[in-house]
């Protein structure tokens, strides 16, 4: 796709995904922070069903959503998308810059909002802060988010099924928050629209204003072959365009000759240029 295209699909997206965040922010804040729709249902189901493997299972992979993998990922993400060095570079900055912003204003959101957690003996792990909406959702999504964006844009074999991967990982870390009840469905709901909104802003921005010579996943010969392109070449311009031709003595071709003039054997019979 081109840079334009996705910049306008992603803004798209990013605006879609972050227009059902506020209109289920608002409707939670109207009805001041109480279970919507099947939260007290799904809460109830994974209370009475917690064996003691899946409960560490559980644990195990929601801590993968905080901490220092989520940034590992970030960085993992650029050094895929990224070609050279300096494109690497700054992708890192990119990529573990979106991740650090959009917790902040993830924080900021969850302030504000202040919707209170499940019941304290419903949980089977720790937590902190406000619920809506989920730290550990939004976190692992934003990782998940920019390492799929990497694979695709290098596009390797199999890129299908490591995004898929991915995603399940993603995707996964959202639920067992629920499962382990320290937060309810929506909140989940709510991280995952708040990081695709997110990313959705960072990736149209970047399409829109970055070079492309600095964009990451393009080479440095793709980006001038692309710059030159769009440049116009000056040389055509003028009644005389035709003396830059390849010929060695800078009057055109022996082709355009022979087009544009009578024949050089004045014994050949042919025609002779009009007047």
């Amino acid at each position: 796709m081109k840079r334009d295209e996705v910049a306008e699909l992603a803004g798209s997206c990013g605006l879609g995904a972050w227009t059902a965040f506020g209109v289920l922010a608002m409707v939670m804040v109207g009805h001041d922070g109480i279970p919507l729709f099947a939260d007290a249902d799904l809460l109830s189901w994974s209370v009475g069903h917690r064996p003691g493997v899946v409960v560490a299972l559980a644990r195990g992979l929601t801590d993968t959503g905080t901490g220092v993998v989520p940034y590992a990922l970030a960085v993992l993400a650029a050094f895929v998308a990224g070609r050279t060095p300096r494109q690497r570079a700054l992708a890192v900055a990119l990529c573990v810059g979106c991740l650090g912003a959009g917790q902040a204003l993830r924080y900021t959101v969850m302030t504000l909002v202040a919707r209170p957690r499940p019941p304290l003996t419903d949980w089977a792990t720790h937590a902190s802060g406000w619920a809506f909406p989920s730290g550990h959702t939004t976190t692992a999504a934003l990782g998940a988010g920019l390492l799929i964006i990497a694979v695709r844009v290098r596009g390797p074999r199999g890129a299908t099924p490591l995004t898929l991967v991915i995603g399940v990982w993603g995707a996964s870390v959202g639920l067992t928050r629920v499962y382990l009840g320290v937060h309810w469905f929506t909140d989940v709901v709510g991280g995952w629209l708040f990081a695709l909104g997110w990313i959705g802003f960072c990736l149209s921005a970047v399409a829109r204003w970055l070079p492309a010579r600095w964009t990451p996943g393009t080479t440095e010969t793709g980006a001038d072959s692309a710059r030159g392109a769009a440049e116009p070449t000056g040389g055509a311009a003028g009644p005389h365009a035709h003396g830059t031709g390849t010929g060695t003595d800078g009057r055109g071709t022996e082709a355009e000759r022979r087009e544009g003039h009578a024949p050089d054997d004045p014994g050949r019979r042919g025609r002779s240029r009009p007047a």
